[in-house]
């Protein structure tokens, strides 16, 4: 099976290289497409293209509001001659059993499904922590909580980009969404990545505070620290140029000061409220 990434970025300067040099030797082709960044996410870019020249496809579209998000995602799509893509953002990090079983699946079962679903890790206030199971939302293929739908079969017939940022999805010819489409072709794989949205991605305040939607993604939450033996992704321990900040940082003193006052507030109401899908 051909196999390409959707990577659409904007502002994504802390975890963009981790992010598509985790996928890149796995797949087939990298659509790396920038939105306007105004941090070091287009030098990344060019650092991404030096070390996978065979890989990357880089460029430099217009996006505004969330709606032309749905308009880019359509455009990315027209673009891709592949028999599946993995829908990569700039903030999920994986590690090298988790994508290869993706792949390997897809080679495997690529002719008879038509999605799959993994598993999400959230780290929130540094990388040494995770939000809980419990604050995961999503029910995709019979499983609820930190669960996505991450790689599409290109030829579902009539396939489409739907809704605005933060509630994006496909749709097929009838207009049904591909997560409502034959269950017995939507696959899980239990295999997990991390996903980075939760904490802070451009190289600055204000470069996260201009990118659509993200503010209201950042929370002061205090998670379960990992196991002192927990097995971060690979790509984090190679080398890298010196451009590329590193993950290794730790919340502020500040931050865990709200955090500590936030989280049962938080926990309380995922008891009480359902909270809504997106955002």
């Amino acid at each position: 099976m051909n196999i390409w990434a959707h990577t659409l970025v904007k502002n994504e300067e802390k975890y963009l290289w981790y992010s598509v040099a985790s996928v890149a030797p796995f797949v087939d082709k990298v659509l790396l497409w920038d939105t306007g960044s105004t941090d070091k996410t287009p030098e990344i870019c060019k650092e991404l293209i030096n070390r996978f020249p065979e890989k990357i496809d880089f460029r430099q579209v217009k996006q505004e509001g969330a709606d032309d998000f749905t308009l880019v995602r359509q455009e990315m799509l027209n673009q891709t001659d592949s028999d599946w893509f993995i829908i990569l953002d700039g903030d999920e990090v994986w590690w090298e059993d988790s994508i290869k079983g993706v792949v390997d699946t897809i080679n495997k079962k690529g002719n008879k499904a038509e999605s799959f679903i993994v598993r999400m890790i959230y780290p929130i206030g540094d990388i040494y922590h995770r939000q809980e199971e419990a604050a995961g939302m999503y029910e995709l293929a019979g499983k609820k909580g930190h669960v996505s739908l991450r790689a599409v079969n290109r030829r579902i017939p009539g396939l489409t980009s739907l809704r605005p940022h933060g509630t994006q999805g496909w749709i097929d010819e009838n207009g049904v969404m591909i997560q409502d489409r034959d269950p017995k072709k939507i696959y899980f794989v239990d295999v997990p990545y991390m996903h980075f949205s939760l904490l802070p991605r451009g190289g600055n305040r204000k470069a996260d505070e201009i990118v659509v939607k993200r503010p209201q993604k950042l929370k002061h939450e205090l998670g379960v620290e990992f196991p002192k033996d927990f097995f971060y992704p690979e790509v984090f321990f190679r080398q890298r140029p010196k451009i590329i900040p590193s993950p290794w940082g730790k919340m502020s003193l500040p931050f865990r000061m709200r955090a500590a006052f936030e989280t049962p507030l938080r926990k309380v109401k995922r008891k009480v409220w359902r909270s809504k899908v997106g955002y």
